[in-house]
C-alpha cells in the first residue's frame, strides 16, 4: 500500500492577505467547501492509503494548526522541521523516515495546497504512477496542458513505454516565455510539471545519494535518530547544514538525463491556486460571474450591478460593491485588498514592500 507524503509549507503570498505566513494557503478552504485545502489532500488519498501511512511535512509555525485540522492522522506522521530547506529536504526526511518502517516501500509526494475536481481521476492516475514506480522508475504525475501557460514548469517527454500511459522524461524544463509556451502546447509531448511525485523510497534515497551525498547522510542520521530521544538534538544539529534546494533540481532533472524518470499524463482539473483571479475561474460563480469566498450564505456581501469579481470576506463586517467589474476584494479584520483580476500576480510586490518596510506582522 502506497506511502503518501504531503509537504506543507510556504506562505501564497500571492493570496494576501487571506493568506500569511503564520495561517498559510493550505489551511484556508479555498476548495468551494468547508474543508482547507490541506483536508482536501488527505481526503482525496482515501481510495490509496489509510491514515497510518499518510505523513505531512510541515514548519514549527504550522504544527499546531495541522494537527487541528487533520485529527485523523497520527501524531508522529506530522514531521516537524525547524526551517524551511525547500521541497527536498522536506520529501527526503519523510522518504528516509518511511524507509526505517518499509525499506522497499513506494510513496507519493503530494503538495498541500492543490486543488483538484475529479478525484476519481487523480486517484487513478496515481495508481498508474505507482505501477511504474514498482519497476523502478522515479515517476511524476504530468498535467495534460490546456492553455499555453507561461507559470508552470514543462515535463519533456518521449514515447509511452508499452502498452500503459507511462512515458519517459527527457527533460524538465523551466517556466517558459510565451512563445516558447505557445510551441510546448503545440508539441504535444510536454505536460505542466505540477511536483507530484511516486517512488520507491529505496530508489530515491539512492538517487539522492549519488547526487546529493551531503542532503542524504544527513536525512539518513535523522531518520535514524526518529522516535529516540536524540531525535530533536540529531534535528536540530543537522537540518540546519542541509542544502536548501528543490527536489525537482536536487534529484529530477539529473535522474531524468540518465533516463531513470517517466511520467503519467493526467486529465483531473488540476489547479494550484497561485492567485484570487486563478480562484475565482475554479470556484462556481452566481449568474454575474461573481465568486464569494467563505460564507455559505453570503451574509457578509452585498453586490449590487457587479460582473466578475472575487470577493473574500473574513472580517465579521458588510462587503458592498456596486457598478465595478473584474475586481478582487479581500477583506480581513487588519487588512483590505483592492485590486483588479489581471493584476493578481501582483500581489506578491505588496508582501515584498511590507517587508522592506518592516511590516512582518501584516505578512
Amino acid at each position: 500500500m502506497l506511502y503518501a507524503v504531503i509537504p506543507a509549507g510556504g506562505s501564497g503570498t500571492r493570496l494576501w492577505p487571506l493568506s500569511r505566513a503564520g495561517h498559510p494557503k493550505f489551511l484556508h478552504p479555498l476548495t468551494g467547501t468547508n474543508a482547507s485545502l490541506l483536508q482536501a489532500t488527505v481526503d482525496r488519498l482515501g481510495p490509496l492509503t489509510t491514515p497510518e501511512r499518510i505523513l505531512v511535512v510541515t514548519g514549527a509555525a504550522h504544527a499546531a494548526a495541522v494537527a487541528r485540522q487533520l485529527t485523523g492522522l497520527p501524531e508522529e506522521n506530522i514531521l516537524v522541521e525547524p526551517s524551511p530547506r525547500d521541497s527536498c529536504a522536506a520529501i527526503a526526511l519523510a522518504a528516509a523516515v518511511i524507509a526505517q518502517r518499509d525499506p522497499e516501500a513506494v510513496m507519493g509526494s503530494f503538495a498541500a495546497d492543490h486543488l483538484i475536481r475529479d478525484a476519481d481521476a487523480w486517484v487513478e492516475t496515481v495508481r498508474a504512477a505507482v505501477r511504474g514506480a514498482e519497476q523502478g522508475l522515479l515517476m511524476t504525475v504530468g498535467i495534460t496542458p490546456t492553455r499555453a501557460e507561461t507559470g508552470y514548469g514543462y515535463l519533456e517527454t518521449g514515447e509511452p513505454t508499452g502498452d500503459g500511459p507511462l512515458r519517459p522524461v527527457a527533460e524538465f524544463k523551466e517556466k517558459p516565455a510565451a512563445p516558447v509556451a505557445e510551441a510546448y502546447l503545440r508539441s504535444g509531448r510536454h505536460l505542466w510539471n505540477a511536483s507530484m511525485f511516486v517512488w520507491r523510497v529505496d530508489v530515491f534515497l539512492a538517487e539522492l545519494a549519488r547526487q546529493q551525498p551531503a542532503l542524504h547522510a544527513g536525512v539518513i542520521a535523522i531518520a535514524a535518530a526518529w522516535g529516540t530521544p536524540e531525535q530533536d538534538d540529531i534535528l536540530g544539529t543537522v537540518w540546519p547544514t542541509l542544502p536548501k534546494i528543490s527536489v525537482d533540481y536536487a534529484v529530477m532533472e539529473g535522474a531524468a538525463t540518465a533516463g531513470r524518470v517517466a511520467t503519467v499524463p493526467g486529465d483531473f482539473g488540476w489547479n494550484d491556486v497561485g492567485d484570487f483571479h486563478t480562484l475565482g475561474e475554479v470556484l462556481p460563480a452566481d449568474e454575474a460571474g461573481n465568486v464569494v469566498l467563505g460564507t455559505d450564505g453570503k451574509p457578509d456581501v452585498l453586490l449590487h450591478d457587479t460582473h466578475d469579481l472575487v470577493v473574500v470576506p473574513q472580517s465579521g463586517r458588510l462587503v458592498a460593491a456596486l457598478g465595478v467589474r473584474d475586481l478582487i476584494v479581500v477583506d480581513t479584520p487588519d487588512a483590505v485588498l483592492v485590486c483588479p483580476r489581471d493584476r493578481a500576480q501582483d500581489v506578491k510586490a505588496l508582501v515584498d514592500e511590507l517587508k522592506g518596510r518592516g511590516e512582518e506582522g501584516l505578512v
